[in-house]
């Protein structure tokens, strides 16, 4: 078939052609805006879920909509190496600026900068060109002390007051948010517990995985009464029939129901990976319809280029014990797996592979969906690591 009308699209945060089985949650997060738009109150919303179910996919989504109906937006992505003052303060100076372009002259913007002159200078950051960009007078004694949890939420009500003195609402979209800090994370849920309070007409919308509930709660008590976590799974078979199906139809193709059936059977009903088998399997058919034959042909080249870019790039940033803690767990299955069932494996204590443990989850690889529990945060992990460490680590040995 064409490959140049291929309509399927891999890739990280690279929007599908067909946002199937999201509606329910984009209609929450819709209203949500609007609420906030209006003044009135609604919680702020933490969508969690593994890798590949199409968290920044949704946050892209929910941006474009926001924008649409009149919000500024900021969306960033947090990372380990990169504090959550480098990645807001930019961002948070470019939207000021732009409502400082607006006609007639605002005090509320005018502090809002000020205000952020002073929490960059409070913080000792260098943020690019911040500095020259700002040519203005820190506003001292605001946002300005040092201590994040004291001066994220001054700041963001100074640029909360901005934004509403201009009649213009802001959403805050921020990506892996389990990779922020204890106290960052603390800072984020006090400054967001501050619109609220004010009804300021600023909102989070975040993404992270699955442990972000629970470091949220572990933070500040609150968070559960003033963030809404909708969880972000796996597609239903009749939503993944539908995101393989309608591209193929718009371009005049389509699947037989047995090609669909096992791609939904290999692919778990992920988004990421239906997407890899629906374009692999689209090259591989000599014509329309996709048959069974055709999938099972492009499997193996799609198993192969999966373990050598999504796991491979994950599988390299472990250690040595890391990774045989991963393959005792994956002997085990893709279920969650209790923490002693795991060091059984590996014929040790389980307060021995505790600390690796803790690494892994800090790293992203794995999660505790319950306590004493362990799971892989990226599917079918458990049978790539089978792949690429077919024998299992000697019991006692490594780790």
């Amino acid at each position: 078939m064409d490959e140049i009308r291929n309509p399927f699209s891999p890739g990280a945060g690279t929007p599908p052609p067909e946002l199937a089985g999201r509606s329910a949650l984009i209609d929450r997060i819709k209203l949500l805006l609007a609420r906030v738009r209006e003044g009135r109150p609604g919680k702020s919303a933490l969508l969690v879920g593994l890798r590949g179910v199409g968290k920044t996919v949704l946050l892209n989504e929910l941006e474009n909509l926001a924008e649409q109906i009149g919000y500024k937006t900021i969306l960033v992505e947090a990372h380990e190496s990169k504090s959550l003052t480098a990645l807001l303060a930019p961002s948070l100076r470019k939207l000021l600026l732009s409502l400082d372009r607006m006609e007639n002259v605002s005090n509320k913007v005018r502090r809002g900068l000020r205000v952020l002159k002073g929490f960059v200078n409070g913080v000792k950051i260098t943020v690019g060109d911040l500095e020259i960009g700002l040519d203005i007078e820190a506003e001292a004694g605001t946002a300005d002390s040092g201590d994040l949890e004291a001066d994220l939420p001054e700041l963001f009500i100074a640029v909360a007051e901005a934004a509403q003195d201009r009649k213009i609402p802001v959403a805050i979209l921020l990506d892996e948010i389990q990779y922020l800090s204890a106290k960052e994370l603390s800072a984020l849920i006090m400054a967001m517990h501050k619109m609220a309070q004010k009804r300021l007409p600023l909102v989070l919308i975040g993404a992270g995985l699955p442990v972000l509930a629970g470091l949220a709660g572990d933070s500040k008590s609150y968070a559960e009464r003033l963030f809404d976590f909708p969880e972000v799974g796996p597609l239903a078979p009749d939503d993944a029939r539908q995101a393989l199906r309608e591209p193929a139809q718009k371009e005049g193709a389509d699947f037989t129901d047995e090609a669909l059936d096992e791609i939904i059977r290999l692919t778990q009903g992920y988004p990421y990976f239906l997407q890899e088998w629906g374009y692999q399997s689209w090259n591989y058919a000599p014509q329309s319809p996709v048959q069974l034959a055709d999938v099972k042909h492009a499997t193996p080249r799609i198993i192969e280029r999966l373990d050598a870019n999504f796991f491979r790039v994950r599988f390299d940033r472990l250690t040595p014990r890391e990774k045989d803690y991963l393959r005792a767990l994956a002997e085990l299955g893709a279920e969650p797996q209790r923490s002693g069932d795991v060091a059984a494996v590996l014929g040790v204590k389980v307060q021995t592979v505790a600390p690796l443990r803790d690494s892994l989850m800090k790293k992203g690889m794995i999660y505790s969906p319950a306590h004493g529990d362990t799971a892989f945060t990226v599917p079918l992990f458990d049978t790539f690591m089978k792949r690429a460490m077919p024998q299992l680590p000697g019991k006692g040995g490594k780790t």
